[in-house]
């Protein structure tokens, strides 16, 4: 299974830290990919290193918010939603953690619901009182 995730540069809660790290106990996470950037996407990277898992990430090409996290693959840098795009692409599952419970139309981390939404593949959206809500 491969493990797409997206999230706030603000940060994880503490409820969606620990919502997180059972998701990927309960999926068996062992193949990720990420966006490399602050916040949710390097606290992400820190529960999959945990769990040993296989990680991608697509860099961002505006590196003034990256994370720099080590990969076991790290693919080419792209403009936000490309590199968006990408992660959806390679995913079967999307978690993310938005920083808003109520879907928002000028964010990243929505945006790519919606892309996984179109794609039609599962996602975790989980919010930031920790709640899971599953679609797909």
């Amino acid at each position: 299974m491969q493990i797409g995730f997206t999230g706030t540069q603000r940060g994880m809660t503490d409820d969606q830290r620990v919502a997180v790290e059972s998701l990927l106990r309960a999926l068996d996470a062992s193949h990720v990919h990420h966006g490399d950037c602050i916040g949710a996407d390097a606290e992400f990277h820190a529960l999959a290193v945990a769990r040993d898992a296989r990680i991608e990430i697509h860099p961002p090409t505006d590196s003034s918010k990256r994370a720099w996290c080590k990969a076991d693959t790290m693919w080419p840098d792209h403009g936000y939603m490309m590199r968006n795009q990408h992660i959806v692409d390679c995913s079967d599952t999307l978690i993310a953690t938005p920083g808003e419970s109520e879907e928002v139309l000028r964010s990243g981390t929505w945006a790519t619901i919606r892309r996984a939404r179109h794609k039609h593949i599962r996602i975790y959206i989980v919010t930031p009182d920790g709640h899971i809500h599953e679609e797909g």
